[in-house]
């Protein structure tokens, strides 16, 4: 049966015309139950034993996805129009739809109504589409009712105006809540979300209405028409990790970013939400001058302080701070509106409080989340009891602007507060870090094991693909202690005429990842590997990432192998790349590569080999300093874990190595090789990396701190800053290593992106002076470097190119996913540290040597070089107390200029960069909120 669909739209030269489009019904399609007689059951899934066939309308699929996804819900009829209509509105809560409907125990079926001929509903001349969508629901429910017969078939759906009809047109029809209730488990109920806008037949057990305490949002129309005019301003708002009073919103139209500070001006907006500012008179405006350390733990407070930022940098771990003065000059301003919300599920804990009397009840309770940049959540309950104690998950549902803080729901308990398990388990959910098994669609795409090199195989029936056999190469891995997922080996064989060949071998893995398969799909959106302190959650499974793949000594791997000719001054004389076979001959850790070089009596092959190695990286990593690379440094801290409760023994600082300097070379130099090759083929979507320069005024704080001690830096180009760190020397032999820190805090990120995307200036990675860059070296935890071996195989002409990666907007979106998923491993890591330094030093207060490296008006921040920590030392305040308990309290005088805190009595001077005397120990200023606290030892 054939239907026409009619519709008329404008061209871009606005010209209308009408566009007609030929719609295909069918009699045939099956309802997907295992009892119909009729209808085809191969893709059945609604069980013989259901009690109900439940349809879902569109709101219940968009706001009650808790629910759905606990197992209690199955044999639900998910119609087409509804997951079109949810794909159009919510693409998150639509990909969460499409795993439970995905997932064959969970019995979820999609039905085709809008193609089959007795479902497929007309709009009528007077419908809004919204009006015919929920008919469309209706009238397939009708169909579902008469055609199954005596099974009960009932439509959920929280529209009065929809179920009023459904129930006049005969269909059993409920609300979610009412349906609950039904089955038995009252525990269930917290899970429905209840919203004013979802029009819910329930008791609202809000609070009595009272007095606004927020503005209300601007309707949609009049945004649009601000935003034209220019009254308003758009932006996604990022509130300040280490202080939520304040926020930014960037502004292509302002040009710089808006500060919002306050809840008030925030007007209900959360982290990530995009919304509409207006800008305050400029009278109102903050500056950003000398400021105190904010005492983010203070909730009391929140009501009457106004906070601003140091910076609008989240650097990790860097005390966000609080302006002490007001200047014109930061375009200051306040939300109007929300054009598109950000809420996700938030981890936390339930705010202690009274426990009711009684049993079995509902009651309110504030939910505190993990992320200090949420507000509280006020959610009903009927098991307090349990989750008291508990982490636990929440959804936020509304914001009314009567009530001071969100509505939400429980969603589900994660474990134990304090558990360490659990908490590494709220790390790695609050930064979207999928940590789930793979799925068997996944495991299923891995090669039968145990796998082993097939010379038939992989040299003689595919010749084609001209895989090198490297296997009497002396190759070589230099990682970390312990390392499994080994993904580059490296050889360097000296020439009869005293050149080198050096090559860079990465493991194959595109050769077991095929496009486009379970596996692949879910190495892509996973991104990358992420790295804890007490574990890794994998990008690909661990028969890849530990055997299959993995570079290890004395067996046969396959690798993609990029090899040079290099003078003995290494000067790259050659370049060739190609798909290989290898077998490693030692699988070193960095103390044993660099014990070997270091010990004059070892003089064999492999030791002859580092040496030479290292010899040419010294001298590639010299001329790549001349040209403007910056050596940076960054605080990375180094755990020491009990391998069988894997709680932190001790920890330090991680000590770098020539061994370590010397691989890194080489990986730098095959990327830029890789890089190079891949743009010439591919000018238009090769997948690169690059490091925008930082501004002027991001530069600020290091060149102000650098003056006060006496140090002129100049940040005119990479290699003057480069020049200037150099002769950053002091009395102290840490001194150089602290302002190289400062220096990293001031770099933008670096980030993925296509080549289609920018010109060719724009590809310059600043931080190594290189004008191309690429990540090919590690594709067993990166899948940009999947990406990047499949582009390099096409321009070889081994394979032929995946047709998405032809496509700049896929290539666009991949890479802002894999930008997005790189800082969530980092952020995830960070606080795994933050983490584990806290259960470190729980037992263990220690007294410590600390830099100090931010002056404020209150107190200065300080980095304890031993551990790796940074935090606030207070000279003000209810948290200023010496070793002795005393208050240190008094008047303090600040000299911005010379980076200098001293008291009015002249007593006590602190100057950046000198050294103090601190006490590390934890506390817990907050229930639930464990802390590192620094004071100062007077």
């Amino acid at each position: 049966m054939l239907s026409n669909k009619s519709f008329v739209r404008k061209t871009r030269h606005g010209k209308v015309v009408k566009v007609v489009r030929e719609h295909y019904l069918r009699d045939d399609i099956a309802c997907g139950a295992l009892f119909c007689p009729t209808c085809d059951k191969s893709r059945a899934k609604l069980r013989d034993t259901a009690l109900n066939i439940v349809v879902i309308d569109t709101n219940v699929a968009l706001h009650q996805m808790d629910l759905l996804e606990n197992e209690v819900m199955s044999d639900v009829v998910v119609l087409a129009v509804v997951l079109e209509e949810v794909k159009n509105k919510n693409l998150s809560i639509y990909n969460r739809l499409r795993t439970v409907i995905d997932n064959p125990l969970r019995h979820f079926f999609v039905f085709s109504n809008e193609n089959h001929k007795d479902t497929y509903i007309k709009s009528l001349p007077t419908e809004t589409p919204n009006d015919r969508n929920d008919r469309a629901i209706r009238v397939a429910s009708q169909w579902y009712q008469h055609h199954l017969g005596a099974a009960k078939v009932l439509l959920l759906t929280n529209d009065n105006d929809n179920r009023r009809k459904a129930r006049e047109d005969g269909i059993v029809a409920e609300t979610v809540d009412s349906y609950v209730q039904t089955l038995g488990k009252p525990e269930l109920l917290d899970l429905v979300a209840r919203s004013d806008a979802m029009d819910v037949d329930v008791e609202d057990l809000r609070p009595n209405k009272k007095a606004v305490v927020y503005g209300e949002h601007k309707v949609m129309s009049e945004i649009t028409a601000g935003l034209h005019n220019g009254r308003f301003h758009q932006g996604k708002l990022r509130v300040n990790r280490y202080n939520p009073f304040e926020a930014y919103v960037g502004s292509e139209s302002v040009g710089e970013e808006i500060l919002i500070h306050g809840r008030q001006d925030m007007n209900r907006a959360f982290d990530g939400d995009v919304v509409a500012v207006e800008l305050l008179p400029q009278s109102s405006w903050v500056g950003s001058e000398v400021g105190k350390i904010a005492d983010r733990d203070d909730e009391e407070e929140e009501e009457q302080v106004g906070l601003v930022p140091a910076s609008a940098d989240d650097a990790p771990r860097e005390f966000k701070l609080e302006d002490g003065k007001k200047a014109a000059g930061r375009p200051t301003g306040r939300v109007v509106g929300i054009i598109k919300r950000n809420w996700r599920q938030y981890c936390g804990s339930i705010e202690p409080m009274k426990m009711p009397g009684g049993s079995g009840g509902t009651v309110q309770a504030l939910f505190v989340s993990a992320d200090r940049r949420i507000p509280k959540i006020r959610i009903q309950t009927r098991q307090i009891a349990n989750l008291i104690d508990k982490r636990i998950m929440v959804s936020v549902d509304s914001w009314e602007p009567t009530s001071r803080y969100p509505n939400g729901h429980y969603v589900r308990t994660i474990g134990d507060i304090g558990d360490r398990a659990t908490e590494s388990d709220v790390l790695l959910i609050e930064n979207d870090i999928n940590s789930r098994p793979f799925s068997e669609a996944v495991l299923a795409c891995l090669p039968p094991l145990p796998w082993s090199f097939s010379e038939e195989e992989h040299l003689k029936n595919h010749a084609h693909l001209k895989r090198e056999d490297l296997r009497h190469i002396r190759i070589f891995s230099v990682d970390p202690p312990g390392c499994r997922d080994i993904d580059d080996a490296l050889h360097c064989t000296p020439l009869p005429d005293g050149r080198f060949e050096v090559g860079v071998h990465i493991a194959d893995v595109t050769n077991f990842v095929l496009p486009n398969l379970p596996l692949d799909v879910e190495a892509s959106q996973r991104g990358t590997s992420v790295y804890m302190v007490e574990r890794r959650i994998d990008m690909l499974p661990k028969p890849l990432t530990e055997d299959i793949c993995s570079l290890r000594a004395d067996v046969e791997r396959l690798a993609f192998s990029c090899i040079w000719i290099m003078s003995s001054e290494a000067e790259i004389e050659s370049v060739r790349f190609t798909k290989s076979v290898i077998k490693s001959c030692a699988a070193l850790s960095y103390a044993e590569a660099q014990a070997r070089m270091d010990d004059s009596r070892m003089m064999d092959g492999l030791t002859t080999d580092l040496r030479n190695m290292n010899r040419l990286a010294k001298i590639m990593r010299l001329r790549r300093i001349e040209r403007g690379a910056l050596t940076l440094a960054s605080p990375e801290v180094k755990f020491e874990i009990d391998t069988e409760t894997h709680d932190p023994l001790d920890v330090g600082m991680y000590q770098v190595r020539e061994a370590n300097m010397m691989v890194e070379e080489f990986m730098l130099a095959a990327n830029m090789s890789v890089a190079g090759k891949i743009l010439k083929e591919f000018p238009s979507c090769s997948l690169l990396r690059r490091h925008p320069e930082p501004t002027p005024q991001m530069f600020e704080p290091l060149l102000r701190t650098a003056a006060a001690v006496g140090v002129n830096l100049d940040i005119s180009t990479s290699k003057a800053l480069a020049d200037s760190l150099d002769l950053a020397v002091g009395d102290d032999p840490y001194f150089n290593k602290l302002i190289r820190i400062l220096a990293t805090r001031c770099m933008t990120q670096a980030v993925y992106f296509c080549s289609g995307e920018l010109s060719y200036p724009e590809y310059l990675h600043y931080g190594l002076a290189a004008p191309l860059y690429t990540h090919f070296t590690s594709p067993i935890r990166r899948y940009a470097d999947v990406v990047v071996h499949r582009l390099l195989s096409a321009a070889l002409g081994l394979s032929s190119l995946p047709e998405q990666l032809r496509d700049m907007p896929h290539l666009t979106s991949l890479s802002d996913n894999l930008n997005y998923r790189h800082r969530n491993a980092q952020m995830a890591g960070r606080a795994s540290v933050e983490l584990h330094t806290v259960i470190f030093f729980k037992k263990r207060p220690t007294d410590e040597e600390a830099r100090i490296v931010k002056i404020r008006s209150n107190g200065f921040i300080v980095f304890i070089p031993k551990f790796g920590i940074e935090g606030p030392v207070y000279l003000v305040g209810k948290e200023a107390k010496g070793s002795s308990g005393s208050s240190n309290d008094g008047m303090w005088e600040v000299d911005d200029e010379h980076q200098i805190i001293r008291s009015t009595d002249g007593s006590r001077t602190f100057k950046v960069l000198n050294t103090v005397r601190i006490r590390i120990e934890v506390v817990e200023p907050q229930p639930n909120r464990q802390k590192l606290q620094l004071t100062l030892i007077m």
